[in-house]
């Protein structure tokens, strides 16, 4: 395992476990059978664990680290708050959940740019004072936006910057894969930590992820690299490309052979875009939410291109 630096205080895996994955929004496993993938990228050596309040998977996490020396863990989450009393509510909810007495790293879930940030500043300001005593370790944001890769620099309280990474740009909101390498080269230029993520654009480049893992992981400012992974040949693949190894024939095959499925979140605002572009027919909008007829999708991921806020995924 590739180890990267936390602010110089605190070892990190390059490759972050990113849990959505392992949340009922995407996975109906039992627990029993997540906290044992956990267990076993900790093994392989992935500390790095990625989280948030909107994933309601902290009973996971929490199973998972009860047994662990916890200052070998980096554990982070995230929230919408937006004002002291979200801000306490996040924080309490989350210490509870996982039973543990700091957070590694916290961040603003998806902030559009600095206007955003400053709108939540009174979240911001509790957080600081969760920091300064020490129940936050580090303050970040995720994003999928540009704009707010290039303000997090107008913010010293702004150490981690989450940002959407991938080769071809998919889910960007606001340009190319282009202005936002060169917003992540500004951030990282003002010692910004960058945590990437997406980077197999949201299921859809699952058919070329050797290359698609290779684009973020040549990328110099890139700190850490968030995956989704939901099954221990996606462990064992995703480890082999950061170090650089072949996977071996029966590793590839039974990733070819993985049953892939077609995920809406429920918060889909029902745009129709994914069902214009849908040439099966599968997608259409019930109810202002978009459905799937599995019976007819091909998995073509061409409709998880059409949803800028990735609320269409092949898991």
């Amino acid at each position: 395992m590739i180890y990267t630096n936390l602010f110089e205080k605190k070892h990190i895996s390059k490759l972050c476990y990113g849990t959505l994955s392992l949340s009922n929004l995407q996975n109906s496993d039992t627990d029993e059978n997540k906290i044992k993938l956990l267990n076993y990228a900790y093994e392989k050596g992935i500390n790095f664990f990625d989280t948030a309040e909107l994933y309601d998977n902290y009973n996971i996490l929490k199973k998972f680290i009860k047994d662990k020396d916890r200052d070998t863990l980096i554990i982070a989450s995230k929230s919408y708050a937006y004002d002291k009393k979200t801000a306490d509510y996040s924080i309490n909810k989350a210490l509870k959940e996982l039973d543990t007495d700091y957070l590694d790293v916290f961040m603003l879930h998806e902030q559009d740019n600095g206007n955003n940030f400053i709108g939540h500043y009174e979240a911001v300001e509790r957080f600081m004072k969760y920091k300064q005593d020490g129940i936050i370790k580090h303050f970040g944001i995720s994003t999928h936006r540009v704009e707010a890769v290039k303000d997090s620099i107008k913010f010293n309280e702004i150490e981690l910057v989450f940002p959407l990474l991938n080769m071809m740009g998919i889910g960007i909101q606001d340009g190319t894969i282009s202005d936002m390498l060169e917003a992540v080269k500004i951030a990282k230029l003002n010692n910004k930590f960058i945590l990437a993520m997406k980077i197999y654009g949201g299921g859809h480049l699952i058919t070329n992820t050797k290359k698609a893992f290779d684009f973020v992981n040549n990328i110099s400012e890139v700190d850490s690299i968030a995956v989704g992974m939901s099954t221990i040949e996606e462990i064992d693949a995703n480890i082999c490309y950061l170090e650089n190894n072949e996977l071996n024939d029966n590793l590839k095959n039974k990733l070819k052979n993985q049953k892939r499925t077609l995920v809406i979140e429920e918060w889909c605002v029902g745009c129709g875009k994914c069902a214009i572009k849908c040439k099966q027919n599968a997608l259409q909008i019930v109810n202002g939410k978009c459905k799937v007829d599995m019976s007819k999708c091909v998995l073509c991921s061409y409709c998880a291109g059409e949803c800028a806020d990735f609320y269409i995924k092949i898991v």
